[in-house]
């Protein structure tokens, strides 16, 4: 209990520190600029080094662990997004052929419908 006391404590004192350093920064860009101007400034000061703060928090991005698609719709949704310019050429290519042969469109709507159905016995 006296950590998280404690911490917000410390969380406390940085917003009024923040706040006060706000306040200082309007006050010398106001005897320069006219006022709105000087909070327009003390904004984008105080935005840029929240920008500046949160990438150094987060840190370098460590690559995602990439998993084989499991289906055709998968790998359709893996095409597009790691290759956007050869999934569109892929699409239209494939577009311009179910345009010539009506019955590949069908069966390729088949294969992105069809659900895996379980063998067995049937009844």
């Amino acid at each position: 209990m006296n950590r998280v006391a404690g911490m917000a404590a410390l969380a406390a004192c940085v917003l009024v520190a923040v706040i006060a350093l706000g306040f200082a920064v309007y006050a010398t860009l106001a005897w320069f600029l006219i006022p709105p101007a000087a909070a327009a400034a003390t904004a984008l000061i105080f935005a840029s080094a929240a920008g500046a703060t949160a990438m150094v928090i987060r840190g370098p991005r460590e690559p995602e662990p990439e998993d084989e698609p499991a289906g055709i719709s998968d790998r359709v949704v893996t095409l597009f997004s790691q290759r956007p310019i050869l999934g569109t050429v892929a699409g239209l290519a494939a577009g311009w052929i179910f345009l010539r042969n009506p019955a590949l469109a069908t069966m390729a709507a088949a294969l992105m419908t069809d659900k895996a159905t379980p063998r067995g016995r049937g009844r």
